[in-house]
């Protein structure tokens, strides 16, 4: 690091549990975020303002009128412009010292895997079911650590998914694919505006603390967030032995 990165980032290489090894880490890492919405901005946020040295952002979608509740990556003038050029603009004001690669599609097939595969960690900040099981299969066909976030109305969820470590479950063994959970979208049912900065927020500090090789993940465990009344509850998460994505894949 240099002097400029060394002031910088000063008050991560004051913890112990960060160091300048640690903050190194974090600089010479690469971060898959798919999502450039209410989850996606906060998280990659932070994760520019604590220096992660490339953050990939996938999203096809446009800036609407109606993101700017939530999505704070954006402005107003930003409105029918990619979300991704307009959440890179704001990721390099913030900090110019990392690079920002616009992905405007949506990730499938081939080019997820690659994505993937290149990435030291990803976070799945979609929208909907059949997206974030793409992710999933594809994080663990390359052993990638995926840090999972939904929030919807006031109700938030936020866990890791690390195939790396023995008995970790994948987030199929949470959500069965084709299974009874219920797709639904903040277009329809409404959004908290700050629970998306709330859950955004944790899934960067949960990829940050994988980056850095520090502390406890939430591999193994989901994390709920009630925020209309500001509860947070914490449930084990056992991997599915008969799960045909993970299944007899763990580490050994």
């Amino acid at each position: 690091m240099n002097d400029q990165q060394l002031l910088r980032y000063s008050r991560h290489i004051l913890l112990d549990q960060i160091g300048i090894e640690g903050q190194e880490r974090l600089l010479s890492a690469r971060a898959l975020i798919v999502g450039a919405g209410g989850l996606g901005c906060p998280a990659a946020l932070y994760m520019a303002a604590a220096g992660v040295g490339t953050l990939v952002i996938a999203d096809d979608d446009e800036v609407d009128l109606t993101n700017l509740q939530r999505q704070i990556l954006h402005r107003e003038h930003s409105v029918g412009r990619a979300k991704v050029e307009s959440a890179r603009e704001s990721l390099l004001d913030i900090n110019p010292g990392v690079q920002v690669i616009a992905l405007k599609q949506r990730l499938q097939g081939d080019d997820l895997t690659a994505q993937i595969a290149a990435a030291d960690v990803v976070l799945d900040c979609s929208d909907n079911f059949a997206t974030r099981h793409a992710i999933n299969r594809a994080c663990v066909n390359t052993r990638t650590p995926l840090v999972s976030g939904a929030a919807i109305r006031f109700d938030g969820q936020v866990s890791v998914f690390d195939s790396r470590e023995t008995d970790a479950p994948c987030y199929h063994c949470l959500f069965p694919e084709g299974g009874e959970a219920e797709e639904v979208r903040c277009a329809v049912m409404g959004v908290f505006a700050p629970l998306t900065g709330i859950i955004g927020s944790v899934q960067a500090a949960e990829a940050l603390k994988l980056l850095a090789q520090t502390g406890r993940s939430l591999a193994g465990r989901l994390l709920l967030l009630d925020a209309l009344g500001m509860e947070w509850r914490s449930i084990s998460l056992p991997r599915d032995p008969g799960c045909p994505v993970c299944g007899g894949t763990a580490a050994t």
